[in-house]
């Protein structure tokens, strides 16, 4: 008696398919480790960097193995491999935690130490630590609660990302063309752009937007015209004295 063809044909393997959050996370990852790697990974390597505290390495290294994360990650899906991607969810999320926490003390101890030399509290550096404090916090906690609808809970990964960006897309511009170290508009210009792309990758396969998707784009607009207005002003200085009052780094 033969055997029945589905218990004796072997399994076909799935083909590997980098989809469109591949090749945004990669791109995310560009700027990421274009930009320090021009302003941390090479002057490391040449012994050229300045001294700093321990919390500067740990935000690098913490950082740098979030994108390796969230690149294979991606990759797992493009592969099939689902289930080995669910199986780092726990993972991702205390990561993921440690990254906004670890980015936020950084930015407030490196904002504390620049007042404490004279400048004003209320920087850009802390405008988009703030901002990439709620938004990315805001972002994630909608991805993880949206994992039982993969389209959503990645769309909310990638626009996640988005608020945290900044330093290293501002390291790339400033690095790679000699501009001003905040570059505002090539920074927004950036964000904006790879917010566009994903609304138009899901109007093209969806035929629609969904309203997680224009909150994430949204965030980042609204983020970009406010960032002249609010950055020096009078009340978001005294915001920033306020809270930069609470913050001491020995």
């Amino acid at each position: 008696m033969n055997a029945p063809a589905n218990a004796t044909a072997p399994k076909a393997a799935r083909r590997f398919r980098p989809s469109f959050y591949l090749w945004m996370t990669l791109a995310m990852a560009f700027f990421v480790f274009g930009g320090f790697g021009m302003s941390y990974i090479v002057p490391m390597s040449r012994g050229a960097f300045p001294p700093a505290p321990p919390i500067v390495h740990l935000h690098g290294l913490i950082f740098f193995s979030w994108m390796l994360l969230l690149i294979t990650q991606s990759a797992l899906v493009g592969a099939g491999k689902v289930r080995l991607h669910r199986s780092f969810g726990t993972w991702g999320i205390a990561h993921g935690t440690a990254i906004i926490v670890i980015g936020l003390m950084l930015q407030l101890i490196a904002t504390r130490r620049a007042m404490d030399k004279g400048f004003a509290a209320g920087t850009d550096g802390l405008y988009l630590g703030l901002c990439a404090f709620v938004g990315f916090s805001t972002m994630f906690a909608l991805a993880i609660r949206n994992t039982h609808r993969p389209d959503v809970h990645r769309r909310m990964m990638l626009f996640a990302m988005l608020p945290v960006l900044p330093p290293g897309v501002n390291r790339f511009w400033s690095h790679a063309f000699g501009l001003e170290p905040i570059p505002v508009v090539p920074l927004y210009a950036t964000l904006w752009s790879m917010a566009a792309a994903i609304l138009i990758h899901e109007w093209r396969g969806r035929g629609r937007i969904s309203g997680y998707s224009l909150f994430g784009a949204g965030w980042i607009v609204i983020e970009g015209v406010l960032h002249k207005i609010v950055v020096h002003s009078p009340p978001f200085d005294r915001l920033a004295a306020v809270i930069l009052g609470m913050v001491y780094y020995r």
